[in-house]
């Protein structure tokens, strides 16, 4: 047992190995028990026809057309249901890449000593099958010490170390970039002057037309990050890039696609780095959190999107909300404070200052008296 700098007592750091949950090797066993696999996964793809087995979708034929193979007739059921639906293939190939970039439960916090049971809920189940399909190599994952859990496994030739939502995000990407593979070859090009007229469009409320304006972006730029070209991209057109996916992440937000908008800010985050223009990200992110009551978690964005210089009108209130709701109520003071001191409205911030000076008494006191 260890003690923390609070003086709790906590189990210290230990590593699990994954060997009894990882999935590897699921798609080709499953392949050699089903006939026709080949044909089907030549028509439909690959990995689009593992996508359908995860999301419960069940290929009865397909009607190939080599002359409009996208506008091949598919016939499927869904769950475990009887009824014959039929969809075109590239509509259903969307259809699929879209339910498994939504609808996901974020991971629960993991117990002391976690069953294997456990770990499966924690990672999702949807992962722990994607990974092999993308190379994810799952070795192992530390827990404990009172921090955060962090995945260890190797990808695109490389040794990884990220918490769940980083590796999360890895294989939406990987998702994204196959869709963009698959879909018809079609010219696409980055035009700069869409970001100001999808801007415009928020202001206005107009989200569709803003994701109807940036909406096919991240595919290709989720991809294009991956190449020398992406990684050596100038600052001027990384931070239009930035406010480009802002842009789009905010309209998902305010259509409550919270799944879609996360993954465009994470994405946005990728390009911008420590960039000035990353701001708003971190502060769409952290104020989600704080929507979420995922208040932990919201602490470090906000803190992040104030060091790039994020507005501390907007933000400080909500970093003091977080604060007050983790019982951390001197930093929550501080917080306050700054934030009138920087123009936000103190009528708005009444109810998180009662709970602060309810909960620091004579502390609360004395404090204001330096202040004056």
């Amino acid at each position: 047992m260890v003690s923390t700098e609070n003086g709790l007592v906590t189990s210290p750091r230990k590593v699990i190995d994954l060997e009894e949950i990882r999935a590897d090797g699921w798609f080709e066993q499953l392949g050699e028990e089903m006939p026709e696999f080949e044909q089907l996964c030549d028509v439909m793809g690959q990995r689009f026809l593992a996508f359908s087995f995860i999301t419960g979708v069940r290929i009865s034929s397909i009607a190939y057309d080599p002359q409009n193979p996208h506008a091949s007739p598919v016939d499927f059921t869904l769950g475990g249901g009887q009824e014959n639906q039929r969809m075109a293939l590239g509509d259903l190939r969307e259809r699929l890449c879209a339910a498994l970039l939504s609808g996901e439960d974020s991971p629960l916090d993991l117990p002391e000593h976690p069953s294997p049971e456990d770990i499966r809920r924690f990672i999702g189940r949807r992962y722990l099958l994607l990974a092999p399909l993308f190379g994810m190599g799952l070795h192992a994952i530390e827990v404990g010490g009172g921090l955060e859990p962090m995945l260890r496994f190797h990808f695109a030739d490389a040794d990884e170390a990220m918490n769940v939502h980083g590796m999360r995000d890895i294989i939406h990407n990987a998702i994204r970039s196959e869709l963009a593979r698959a879909r018809p070859n079609q010219a696409f090009s980055i035009d700069f002057k869409k970001v100001p007229a999808a801007e415009a469009a928020n202001a206005r409320g107009d989200y569709d037309q803003t994701v109807a304006l940036l909406g096919a972006w991240p595919g290709p730029l989720s991809m294009f990050l991956r190449t020398p070209q992406g990684q050596a991209l100038p600052e001027a057109e990384r931070s239009k890039l930035v406010r480009a996916l802002c842009a789009l992440g905010e309209a998902y937000l305010r259509k409550q696609q919270g799944d879609w908008a996360e993954d465009v800010l994470r994405l946005g985050i990728q390009f911008g780095q420590e960039l000035p223009a990353s701001a708003p990200l971190f502060a769409l992110l952290g104020v989600s959190r704080v929507d979420m009551g995922r208040y932990g978690e919201a602490i470090g964005l906000l803190r992040r999107a104030l060091g790039l210089g994020g507005d501390k009108r907007e933000l400080l209130p909500a970093l003091a909300r977080c604060f007050v709701e983790r019982s951390r109520y001197v930093a929550a003071m501080a917080c306050i404070t700054d934030a009138i001191a920087s123009g936000a409205d103190p009528a708005a911030l009444t109810d998180l200052n009662t709970r602060v000076q309810l909960a620091l008494g004579d502390a609360y006191n004395r404090y204001q008296s330096l202040l004056r």
